[in-house]
């Protein structure tokens, strides 16, 4: 959809009649813009993606729009701007006043007066009017006994999958956490286009109890490789039991972002990024392989710019470990980007991958999606003095363990994380020299 949200003309010369024209139609569309926004609060997004939650006698709905549906709402384009609007309805079913927090759904969400500035800062008439109408539009604090309160938090941008928190709390008792994992339409996302369940078929899925999974997962191959399948890349140090949701609930709780495909759009954003030193959190990654197949899916963690991130790759196996699907993955970080023979440029790797996996597990148990952890054999060691190296000639150095995670969709405490000895350094130099071969 293109916007025709109107624009400041660069013409200098006008009639008397011409100015007058022009803000009599300004004053009229003014008057017809969201006419009614204190019940135009209650009326949800254009769209069939609300979520609802309910603890006790609260419950919770809430919807984000698109670029395109904020852009029929607010009649101008907030995405530009870094601003998401986010519709929450708290419905007060108890006899105690509730109160409703935005700063725990984005602790940096802007203001309505703000917002409008930021959003019509070249068109003061409307943004005259949009200071009354987006502070009416925006969700109030206190929600009474029987009642049901609706509005906009004005939050940043986060395209892809939307996460945050809807905390609520009753008077005189704990506070209740609600969070929301809302798809918002725009981004061309890598995982939106692998179809999970047919990538096996249902005679080849294997149920695997303990020993089982440790067996298959040693014997997994070493590393990533190149299309043909000859040359080895990167060491697959990471997996994960966990269904889908769980596994995307849990990097997206933890703030990471997902992987958009390769295609026009993105490699425009991606070069203009690493031009200007942006931060594109969505960027595409280089296709690498296992089981004879790219990539299911990435994932990734901007820091300061597009050179500086980490990020992984994981594939489904054929295996399920306690009625849950099990997934390969590998993970390095980027420190830079530096000149190559192959493909002109590519991201520099920090050499100490397990420092990066290590990372990941701490992430994870951060935001209390970590049920379980446990080692196994992996690609072995390899030593700083004799590092082994990728596909592009980055090279690492790692004690060859690849950490398992068992995710969680409900919190894990910290000291309630379960550390499982699996066994991994018992056959790590054996499994070390037959994994060289592969």
């Amino acid at each position: 959809m293109n916007d025709t949200t109107a624009k400041p003309s660069r013409r200098c010369r006008r009639t008397h009649a011409t100015n007058l024209g022009l803000a009599a139609t300004l004053l009229v569309l003014l008057l017809a813009w969201h006419p009614s926004a204190a019940e135009a609060a209650e009326v949800p997004p254009p769209n069939d993606r609300l979520h609802t939650q309910s603890q006790d006698v609260i419950r919770v709905t809430t919807g984000v729009p698109s670029a395109e549906e904020t852009r029929e709402i607010f009649g101008v384009s907030m995405y530009r701007n870094n601003v998401q609007p986010v519709w929450v309805q708290v419905e007060n079913l108890g006899e105690v006043t509730l109160w409703f927090l935005p700063v725990a759904l984005d602790p940096a969400y802007y203001t309505p007066l703000e917002t409008a500035s930021r959003s019509f800062s070249w068109q003061r008439l409307r943004r005259s009017q949009a200071d009354e109408t987006l502070q009416a539009r925006t969700m109030g604090i206190v929600v009474e006994p029987g009642q049901k309160r609706s509005g906009y938090i004005f939050s940043r941008l986060k395209e892809g999958t939307k996460s945050f928190n809807v905390d609520i709390f009753p008077h005189g008792d704990i506070p209740r956490r609600m969070t929301f994992f809302v798809p918002v339409p725009g981004l061309r996302l890598d995982h939106y286009e692998v179809e999970f369940d047919k990538l096996y078929r249902a005679d080849e899925i294997v149920d695997v109890e303990r020993e089982g999974l440790v067996e298959r997962l040693r014997a997994l191959p070493c590393c990533v490789t190149d299309k043909k399948g000859k040359n080895l890349g990167d060491p697959l140090n990471i997996a994960f039991v966990a269904e889908i949701e769980d596994l995307y609930y849990a990097f997206m709780r933890a703030g990471w972002d997902e992987t958009e495909t390769i295609h026009r759009a993105s490699l425009l954003k991606t070069a203009w990024s690493a031009l200007t030193g942006g931060q594109y959190r969505y960027s595409p990654v280089s296709a690498l392989y296992v089981f004879g197949r790219s990539q299911d899916a990435a994932l990734q963690c901007a820091r300061t710019s597009i050179h500086e991130r980490n990020h992984l790759r994981i594939w489904l196996t054929s295996m399920r470990h306690e009625g849950k699907p099990v997934w390969i993955g590998q993970i390095s970080r980027d420190i830079g980007v530096r000149l190559t023979t192959k493909t002109i440029t590519t991201h520099k790797i920090d050499p100490d991958v397990d420092e990066t996996r290590e990372f990941l597990i701490e992430d994870l148990a951060h935001t209390q999606s970590l049920r379980k952890l446990g080692y196994v054999g992996g690609v072995g060691p390899a030593s700083y003095e004799s590092p082994r190296g990728n596909l592009t000639g980055d090279p690492y150095f790692t004690d060859g363990l690849r950490a398992i995670m068992w995710l969680s969709s409900t919190p894990v405490p910290l000291d309630e994380i379960e550390l499982v000895d699996l066994g991994a350094h018992s056959s790590d130099r054996a499994n070390a020299d037959q994994q060289s071969e592969f």
